[in-house]
């Protein structure tokens, strides 16, 4: 409670407290680079981001492929479209990437990011979801991680301090079945990659779109 000039003000924090909803992949570069100025707005804003996985089925849009060490490609099913936009996309994410100087290194398969992504919402519920977070995109995007090895994973979530005994269980039933809603949910809404920030209702894509998000959450 605030006395000026005496009148009584009472403020409630918790009933000025703003959710954003915040969608991710941890085979997405994009969503890597968002990952570190998302922690910068809720720090500067004081908005509590609600992180959510969401799992993109790049064949669906872009095709597939497998890629030797050396960059000779193996398999793939593209068409010269395709090509050009997964290279473009990683010239343009390596560029920023480079001038934050984070390791962003491609990797040679389309992966299938569920389990990470289950791995999410394991994280959260043991409250160790920032310390996962790190350790999983940077590991990824170093190609240090198998993000489809649910023993990986499980290491992982153990050594940020996960009591993983129930992890197993929570992969094969309840955590898949989460996933599976929460991606119905956003899709229902409108998202269809990631990152996607939700606040209010209202939907950006991409890391270009957090100045304006600041300029909302700043503007009372």
């Amino acid at each position: 409670m605030i006395s000026i000039a005496g009148f009584a003000m009472t403020f409630d924090v918790e009933a000025t407290t703003r959710t954003l909803e915040l969608y991710i992949d941890y085979k997405s570069p994009y969503a890597y680079l968002a990952k570190d100025l998302a922690y910068d707005l809720a720090r500067d804003t004081g908005v509590v981001i609600d992180w959510l996985p969401y799992t993109l089925d790049v064949p669906a849009y872009l095709g597939s492929a497998t890629v030797a060490e050396d960059g000779t490609i193996l398999e793939q099913n593209r068409n010269a479209h395709q090509w050009r936009r997964v290279r473009y996309a990683y010239m343009d994410a390596r560029r920023e990437a480079n001038r934050r100087g984070l390791t962003l290194r491609g990797p040679r398969k389309i992966f299938d990011s569920t389990l990470a992504n289950i791995g999410l919402l394991y994280a959260k519920a043991e409250n160790v979801f920032r310390a996962y977070n790190d350790t999983v995109f940077t590991r990824f995007w170093a190609r240090e991680l198998d993000i489809e090895d649910r023993g990986a994973i499980a290491t992982i979530l153990r050594n940020v301090g996960a009591d993983v005994a129930g992890f197993d269980a929570f992969v094969d039933g309840a955590g898949r079945s989460e996933l599976l809603r929460i991606q119905t949910t956003a899709e229902n809404a409108g998202v269809f990659g990631v990152p996607t920030f939700v606040l209010d209702g209202e939907l950006f894509w991409g890391r270009e779109h957090l100045p304006r998000l600041r300029e909302m959450l700043t503007a009372a």
